[in-house]
């Protein structure tokens, strides 16, 4: 079965018609997609396994804070697109992305989980995060979801955080590393290394004249790793390269705004366009502005080497 992304109530009823499976149904955000979400994901596949349910995703755009305190609102680890994908991935069959606006932050948690929960998905188990909060001014918690699954007959699973490295893991967290430029211990919680897609932008060429030939990234990610160089893996033109990339303002040529620049070993094509992914993998350093090309150039050699050596130890 492909993955079927439902906008409204109405296409997930054309796509899950009454008398079609009931679900198994994880409620959240899911920003970033960390190991404490897919512990609450794996939970709900067991359960639709066990139960021949529709393994599904109940999730909300954009995300709550950025309508009911945008001053306050993070930066997203993920784009929608990219969240769902990654959903996908997981194995779950469905997700029902659900507008937040005001309207729909007034709703109260009976009222939420009727309208979504039980006449649109027939849940049968739904599982969610030990701290998951719901309905207008998050008046319900686990155990509120608990007692109107006993009316509806749905079973609650309260997913407890999972800890890493003695921390428990949080997308708060998560952004938290980033911020600091470390991305290592970010992929720790996230499972993975912390990516950066979107497409190849065609930079200003001083790069490529001056110093050294580099790929652009421009990005709708909202949240970029602290500005440095960074030894990273590079997807693009259906490949995977090692790569130095800095994320910095280019102070070497007055930069005015935020680029994200990767010299890729062993690639020379030229390319202006396409899509392209770069995983963040060690920092090497803070982001500084040189005297002039040559020993920006200098250095840019230097952090190659780095790079190389950081990945020749990883195959030992």
């Amino acid at each position: 079965m492909a993955f079927a992304k439902c906008f409204s109530t109405e296409e997930w009823v054309a796509r899950f018609p009454a008398g079609s499976k009931p679900s198994a149904i994880a409620i959240g955000n899911f920003d970033g997609l960390h190991l404490g979400h897919q512990q609450i994901l794996s939970r709900v596949l067991e359960s639709a396994r066990r139960e021949t349910c529709i393994a599904a995703v109940l999730t909300f755009y954009p995300h709550p804070t950025q309508v009911l305190r945008p001053a306050d609102a993070p930066a997203l680890l993920m784009t929608l697109d990219q969240r769902l994908a990654a959903i996908a991935k997981t194995g779950v069959d469905a997700a029902l992305v659900v507008r937040f606006d005001g309207e729909f932050a007034k709703i109260s948690p009976e009222d939420f989980v009727r309208r979504y929960a039980v006449d649109t998905m027939h849940a049968r188990m739904v599982a969610v995060g030990a701290n998951f909060r719901f309905g207008h001014r998050q008046a319900g918690d686990v155990d509120a979801l608990a007692e109107l699954g006993k009316r509806w007959n749905f079973q609650v699973e309260s997913v407890a955080p999972v800890v890493a490295d003695g921390v428990v893991v949080s997308s708060t967290t998560i952004r938290k590393y980033l911020r600091e430029g470390d991305v290592e211990k970010a992929a720790g919680m996230l499972g993975r290394p912390y990516a950066l897609e979107g497409e190849i932008h065609p930079g200003t060429g001083m790069g490529r004249k001056f110093v050294v030939p580099t790929l652009n990234l421009s990005t709708e990610q909202q949240l970029l790793p602290k500005l440095g160089v960074y030894a990273t893996q590079v997807s693009v033109a259906g490949g995977d390269y090692h790569a130095a990339t800095n994320v910095g303002m280019r102070p070497t040529f007055d930069g005015a705004h935020v680029t994200i620049e990767s010299y890729l070993l062993d690639f020379n094509e030229t390319l202006t366009s396409g899509p392209m992914a770069v995983r963040f993998l060690s920092r090497l350093r803070d982001e500084m502005k040189f005297s002039g090309p040559e020993a920006l150039r200098k250095q840019i050699l230097g952090d190659i080497e780095q790079v190389k050596k950081y990945f020749l130890a990883l195959k030992k």
